[in-house]
């Protein structure tokens, strides 16, 4: 069963939020969800661009009502 880990990198700037999901996917089961929070709006672009070049799965990215980034990625291999 894949479960979802949430990093809340609100008040970092890029590469920061990145930086800190690429730590947490060293540390997930394949299939896992990680959500990264973020209000650097950087990372709402980034994120996607680098789990294309890597070969993760993106699951989605919304703007929440706290002007906050919600990036959620899948572990993919």
């Amino acid at each position: 069963m894949s479960e979802r880990t949430t990093i809340d990198a609100r008040g970092a700037f890029c590469p920061g939020p990145l930086m800190e999901l690429i730590a947490a996917l060293k540390l997930v089961n394949i299939g896992d969800e990680i959500e990264i929070l973020s209000t650097d709006k950087g990372t709402a672009n980034d994120v996607p661009e680098w789990v294309a070049k890597v070969g993760h799965e993106m699951v989605g990215v919304t703007q929440r009502d706290d002007d906050a980034w919600s990036v959620v990625v899948r572990k993919a291999k």
